[in-house]
């Protein structure tokens, strides 16, 4: 399976098996998108609960912890406009990579909402994961039709992977 992030441990230890789930997810996500991986780089950072309100305090204004931050790096049509782009050139796979953004996770917010919602670790990374695909993809879900179409497309990529509740 090739490559499809860049992983980075911060403040946390490094669980090799997350390593696997980061790489099928997120593949998946690609795939489903119909987007070519190799065009995209995407930068995951596994943390912990104060590292990540930092970077909330920081980046957002916000001081309290929480369990996935998104930076993109284009708005939602731009990128659209891209992928196309892309879609139909001729450049060898893997030469030029745009950067789709980061999406950082809190591990013990993960393991903490998996309890909480009576389902496995792997399921609620992999959600964490899909959600911050699509909000580094450009969905949002300020509204409630906003939330429906990001919720449809964070459901499909899971029940795709056999990833259930």
């Amino acid at each position: 399976m090739e490559t499809v992030a860049e992983i980075i441990w911060k403040d946390i230890k490094e669980v090799q098996e997350n390593r696997g789930i980061i790489e099928k997810v997120l593949q998946k996500c690609f795939e489903v998108e119909k987007i070519n991986s190799t065009s995209f780089y995407i930068c995951v950072t596994l943390t912990n609960p104060e590292t990540i309100r930092q970077i909330n305090k920081s980046y957002r204004n916000i001081d309290k912890p929480t369990d996935v931050l998104s930076f993109p790096m284009f708005e939602k049509e731009e990128l659209d406009n891209l992928i196309e782009k892309k879609g139909k050139s001729n450049i060898e796979e893997g030469i030029l990579q745009d950067i789709l953004g980061d999406i950082i996770i809190s591990i013990p917010k993960v393991e903490q909402q998996a309890k909480e919602y009576g389902h496995s670790f792997e399921r609620e990374f992999a959600y964490m994961l899909v959600h911050g695909f699509y909000h580094l993809r450009g969905y949002d879900h300020m509204t409630e039709e906003e939330k429906k179409q990001m919720r449809e497309k964070e459901e499909n990529v899971l029940s795709k992977l056999e990833i259930t509740r």
